[in-house]
């Protein structure tokens, strides 16, 4: 989900196979792009939801069709939608909340979960959607829902994942691959749905989302020369968002040091003697790094280096019992595997399996009857191709210098992608303003109308880390209002 899911570091053993990389696909271009070629829908209120309607497929992405239906499973207060994007053989199911205040003006955000291989449907039922899951009894009104000035789209990607599906064996292995897809979705969304086009357009995820959303937004924003040069309409990306995420290794895998040895967080976790050996390897846990990932990218080496640092700064917290999402809690392993450690999953899985529900959806009969939160098999396709060891700073760099805001936002008792180590790739990150930006000190922000300390934030030029006190690896579960107040003050470009 936002969960690296139990796997994150530890999914990195017995991956051997090099990483495969992918050439970056734009639309074919339309010459003359004639506007009678494609009617749009315009607007959503006409869907039927009794069954889907199938739009047809847009000039420039002749592949590529919707089908799409109004639903009322949730919050009965906002116009919600559910359907797939059917990218040739590979079919993205997604969820859509028109906003609570103004959904004909208000800006769109797209939200995915990380894993790799989790569902979206975890950051919509647990976290900031427009109701909840917290029990057997279904889904609840939250009035602290990320649509409260927005309209907001959940998706399950890649194929495999949640109620996504594909069939004559296609899949999706990498990051890459997958940003070829998400870029489509977007497209084709916002040329069918034209009551939404030209809005303020934000990519948002939550943990592996630090890897997927820097590639999936420059994936975005490259499409748009072509689409400018066919005529069509561009995107208006105008920010990412990404929430205790996984973007450098490099500069984040030795941070567990301080999260278990130091009060970075709580108060030190682990034995004098495991902190002792952990200080010892980290610089040449860093060598290792270095040489193998950064300076050059050699796939044995740096899965071996992976493994090393794993082996001797990572590994020592598996024995502690204690939630890697929030390290102020306890997690046994029978937890942990049977539900990450939060009950509420199990909850939401049980939901999603329901007939009722897969009917109220429209959930493909090809997607298996057991929802299941995270996917192994797609979180150990993107292991055996090593994608987590490739960083995905540069990409923000990029859209920085384009103009494109970026948020990182971090809860405070995470240990597994944990403020230090976003703070570190943050400050280290080569771009026009990194010296502006890592001469800002961190200052205190607080919820609007409050005088309490909400957590530590540090921008300049477009850049902004932001801390969320005593939240873990989900921000918007653990403090709601804090992060609704944090997405108010953003889509408004307001100071914190």
């Amino acid at each position: 989900m936002h969960f690296s899911s139990s796997f994150l570091l530890v999914a990195l053993t017995g991956a051997r196979a090099a990483f495969l990389g992918s050439q970056t696909a734009f639309p074919p271009a339309v010459e003359q792009y004639d506007e009678g070629l494609f009617t749009p829908m315009n607007s959503l209120s006409s869907l039927s939801s009794d069954g889907f309607t199938t739009l047809s497929s847009h000039p420039a992405f002749p592949a590529v069709s919707v089908r799409i239906k109004k639903s009322t499973f949730c919050d009965g207060s906002a116009a919600a939608y559910t359907g797939y994007i059917d990218v040739e053989a590979r079919h993205l199911f997604f969820y859509f909340f028109e906003s609570r205040s103004d959904p004909d003006t208000d800006d769109v955000i797209f939200w995915t979960n990380g894993g790799p291989g989790c569902s979206s449907s975890l950051g919509l039922f647990m976290e900031l959607g427009p109701c909840r899951i917290l029990d057997e009894n279904g889904p609840k009104y939250h009035p602290d829902s990320w649509n409260t000035n927005a309209n907001i789209f959940f998706i399950d990607q890649p194929v495999g994942v949640g109620y996504s599906y594909a069939e004559y064996g296609e899949s999706v292995s990498t990051t890459e691959e997958a940003a070829k897809d998400i870029a489509a979705f977007v497209f084709v969304f916002f040329e069918h749905f034209s009551q939404f086009k030209g809005r303020g357009f934000h990519m948002a995820g939550e943990s592996y989302a630090g890897r997927y959303i820097p590639v999936f937004a420059a994936e975005v924003y490259d499409q748009n020369a072509k689409l400018i040069e066919a005529g069509l309409t561009p995107i208006n990306l105008k920010s990412v968002m990404i929430g205790n995420g996984l973007t450098d290794m490099y500069h984040q895998i030795s941070s567990s040091f301080e999260m278990q040895c130091t009060s970075a967080s709580v108060p030190p976790v682990s034995s004098i003697g495991d902190c002792v050996r952990m200080k010892q390897m980290i610089p040449r846990c860093e060598e290792r790094l270095r040489k193998s990932c950064v300076d050059r990218f050699d796939a044995i080496d740096c899965e071996s280096a992976a493994e090393f640092c794993n082996d001797h700064i990572g590994s020592s917290f598996w024995n502690l019992n204690l939630n890697p999402y929030d390290i102020s809690m306890s997690c046994s392993p029978e937890e942990m595997s049977e539900s990450l450690c939060y009950a509420v999953t199990k909850h939401i899985s049980n939901f999603l399996s329901a007939p009722s529900t897969r009917d109220a959806l429209g959930v493909s009969p090809l997607v298996p009857m057991n929802f299941s939160s995270c996917s192994n098999t797609v979180n150990m396709a993107f292991t055996t191709q090593l994608d987590m060891l490739h960083p995905t700073q540069h990409y923000i760099a990029g859209l920085l210098e384009r103009g494109v805001r970026v948020l990182i936002y971090v809860g405070t008792y995470d240990w597994i992608c944990n403020w230090v180590g976003n703070e570190r790739w943050t400050n280290a990150m080569e771009w026009s303003g990194q010296d502006e930006f890592a001469a800002q000190a961190l200052r205190p922000w607080a919820v609007k109308g409050t005088n309490a300390t909400a957590g530590m934030v540090r921008n300049a030029k477009g850049l902004t880390f932001l801390t969320v006190d005593a939240a873990g690896h989900m921000v918007p579960y653990d403090k709601p209002k804090e992060s609704l107040d944090m997405l108010q003050r953003w889509l408004a470009e307001e100071k914190f």
